[in-house]
């Protein structure tokens, strides 16, 4: 069984199994919900980033795929770092970019055996996804996920458009 909830917070805040990154494809940092995570886990989660090998030079996760680290200093026990497609009007993939964000972080969820996940609004900062759009494909990614074990999934808005935005999606 898999319950959705939505709620306007802090995702650095949240006690769940794990929060969600809406990392780079570097994975060391930088703005936004991505900034703010690196500086409540801690430098340790630095570390952790950086003990991931590269796909490719300047890769460690490549845009669409997820990588998990433990929460160091977080209230969360892992982070899932994904990487998100930087909107350019949607006819670059970028739909089928970001729903694999969603399933390759519940995909690592379910191979850890966790039972509770928190989601920012992935790609909606500085990638400028529409929040309207990017809401209605994680919310069709997550109710079509396949789950083995009871599971909560928090989509977490950090302004009042992408808790609309998450509101209209769900229904």
């Amino acid at each position: 069984m898999k319950t959705v909830e939505i709620v306007e917070a802090d995702i650095t805040t949240l006690d769940v199994d794990a929060i969600v990154n809406a990392a780079n494809e570097r994975m060391l940092g930088g703005g936004g919900v991505d900034g703010a995570i690196h500086r409540a886990a801690g430098p340790e989660l630095l570390s952790a980033c950086l003990d991931v090998p590269e796909v490719r030079p300047g890769v460690r996760c490549p845009t669409g795929d997820s990588r998990i680290t433990p929460g160091f200093r977080l209230p969360a026990r892992h982070v899932i770092h994904t990487v998100g497609p930087v909107w350019r009007g949607g006819g670059s993939g970028e739909p089928e970019l970001l729903a694999s964000c969603y399933r390759s972080a519940l995909s690592l969820l379910g191979e850890r055996d966790l039972q509770s996940i928190a989601f920012p609004a992935i790609s909606c900062g500085v990638y400028g996804y529409p929040p309207e759009q990017a809401a209605q494909i994680a919310v069709h990614e997550i109710r079509w996920f396949e789950v083995t074990q009871p599971t909560r999934v928090l989509l977490v808005a950090f302004d009042r458009r992408v808790l609309r935005a998450l509101h209209a999606a769900i229904g």
